[in-house]
């Protein structure tokens, strides 16, 4: 086996009971690096601190990484101005925050029959947010509602 020392130095080919005499020798542990390479490269470390400092660098990557949630916000086929108005401010903020939206028309009994109007509101959403959001999945129709999906540009 090649192995490296503690301090990251090459000590060379040796066998097996050898370098684990050493490892013992100096209170650390034997840890195979790469057991596909020829002759295998093994190393002495302190394997429990090895496993802590990964831990760790893992815990801060997990920290430091932005989660992208799916937000949605639902409109109505009749909505009234001021109400869409708000209804856009809010998923526009969620946008800003870099969260996908989720446009969720919803149709209520016979609106059904006219899904035009429904379009034409979801349309006028992505219209207002065609600055900071592009479309990621176009309007479609399932079952009473009209979905539609954005993401920040």
């Amino acid at each position: 086996m090649r192995v490296i020392g503690a301090d990251g130095s090459q000590l060379g080919i040796m066998e097996v009971d050898v370098a684990l005499s050493q490892a013992v020798e100096l209170g650390l542990d034997l840890v195979e690096v790469a057991a596909a390479a020829r002759p295998p490269v093994v190393r002495i470390m302190d394997y429990g601190k090895y496993k802590f400092e990964m831990a760790k660098q893992a815990r801060i990557a997990k920290k430091k990484q932005h989660v992208i949630l799916l937000k949605e916000v639902k409109y109505r086929p009749g909505i009234e101005t001021h109400d869409f108005e708000t209804k856009t401010r809010h998923a526009r903020a969620f946008i800003e925050e870099g969260n996908k939206v989720k446009v969720t028309l919803m149709f209520r009994g016979r609106q059904i029959a006219h899904p035009e109007l429904g379009r034409a509101v979801v349309e006028r959403v992505a219209q207002a947010l065609a600055d900071i959001a592009k479309i990621e999945t176009d309007a479609r129709l399932e079952g009473k509602a009209l979905t539609m999906i954005l993401t920040p540009k």
